[in-house]
């Protein structure tokens, strides 16, 4: 790890604290009211939380893969929405400008995301590009020192929030492969760029999806990442490994909290005159649950450590959010199982849980995509 032990120690008491004293009373405020509250919002400034994983000389607390994950522990033991919230800033949202930008790019913007002065979103998936994401439409044609962006974007997180957008486009028309993507940064507010409504979803109230679109909107070429054509989709790539080891994380963060919640419900609950935990059948769902759980937090500690040591964890990465984000879902079923038919009553929280962790098994990379990328990386080293 980068930061010692003790440092480490306070920032994981403090966060744990806020998840527990500040997060977890506004969770059902949150999902009536589909915002969260500007003085948390405040307070997740003032924790550093918009900048856990962007580097120190830029405003960040520059923590390691590892540190990112143990965090992330903490931080999935609440409400999805809130970690959604700074989590784009810290993964999709910046880490191609940390990544792959030019020096000027990262000074300007790292800075403002650190802060959680802006909010950033990354906008790769289209209404016709989703699990086959180099297959985008989204056009940038050169005109002088400018890029002319026409096309949409959907499902893009924060992007009601965004001040700036990491945009997948096409630059060159010819070449319909991955090759001929670039990425680029666009702000908020750039002419020609508008929003589409605010999705509504199955869950994770309070964290915001819409559309993005693009109609001759004119990007300068200085926002060209990395200051050259046809590496957006490397960058993409990068960046998604860190964010599947991140999400793995939160899945197991989330379904600790469940267990956690299933199992205080089964020692109160009386039923034949005894606690329901008392029940071999009851036991059986709790001790499944723990023992993936377990399996789950070591898969993803391991890869996040591999990574931190240099290491290609593409096909670690994609595991991790294979079996931690179809664990978290089973996790789910199981708790709501345990409570019978309070789980499905929203006053106990176990339904919301239910439907907020079903959208792990989607994005970033569907179940089926990661089974695809794991299958194909062990062909290619037999083959190799």
């Amino acid at each position: 790890m980068i930061h010692d032990q003790d440092t480490m120690n306070l920032l994981l008491d403090s966060i744990a604290r806020f998840v527990r004293e500040r997060l977890v009373p506004n969770e059902a405020l949150v999902a009536e009211t589909d915002a969260i509250p500007a003085d948390l919002v405040a307070e997740m400034k003032d924790l550093g939380l918009f900048g856990l994983s962007l580097p120190q000389q830029y405003g960040g607390l520059g923590l390691s893969m590892e540190e990112e994950v143990l965090v992330a522990f903490e931080l999935g033991q609440t409400s999805p929405a809130f970690r959604s919230l700074f989590g784009t800033n810290n993964g999709i949202g910046g880490q191609g400008i940390v990544i792959d930008g030019t020096p000027e790019q990262k000074a300007y913007y790292l800075p403002k995301l650190a802060a959680g002065e802006i909010v950033g979103s990354f906008a790769l998936t289209e209404p016709g590009s989703g699990s086959d994401a180099a297959s985008l439409r989204t056009s940038a044609v050169r005109d002088g020192d400018h890029y002319v962006l026409n096309g949409t974007k959907r499902f893009i997180t924060n992007a009601p929030e965004a001040g700036i957008f990491t945009v997948m486009a096409r630059t060159n028309p010819a070449d319909k492969s991955a090759a001929g993507i670039s990425a680029f940064i666009v702000e908020a507010g750039t002419p020609g760029l508008s929003l589409g409504k605010i999705d509504k979803k199955m869950g994770q109230k309070g964290a915001h999806t819409c559309d993005v679109i693009f109609e001759d909107c004119r990007v300068p070429a200085a926002n060209l990442i990395g200051g050259r054509e046809g590496v957006g989709f490397k960058t993409a790539m990068k960046v998604l490994d860190k964010g599947r080891l991140h999400i793995a994380a939160v899945c197991v963060g989330a379904a600790t909290r469940m267990l956690d919640d299933a199992l205080r419900y089964a020692l109160e609950r009386q039923q034949f005159g005894k606690p329901i935990a008392e029940f071999q059948l009851i036991q059986a769902m709790l001790a499944d649950s723990k023992a993936e759980l377990y399996a789950a937090r070591c898969m993803v500690l391991d890869a996040a450590r591999r990574r931190d040591a240099g290491a290609d964890v593409g096909t670690e990465a994609a595991c991790c959010k294979m079996y931690a984000s179809e664990m978290c879902g089973r996790v789910a079923d199981r708790a709501v199982q345990i409570h019978g038919g309070a789980g499905y009553i929203s006053e106990y929280g176990i339904e919301r849980f239910f439907r907020d962790v079903r959208l792990f098994r989607i994005y970033e990379g569907t179940t089926q995509i990661q089974q695809l990328v794991i299958a194909r990386n062990m062909i290619r080293a037999a083959v190799a």
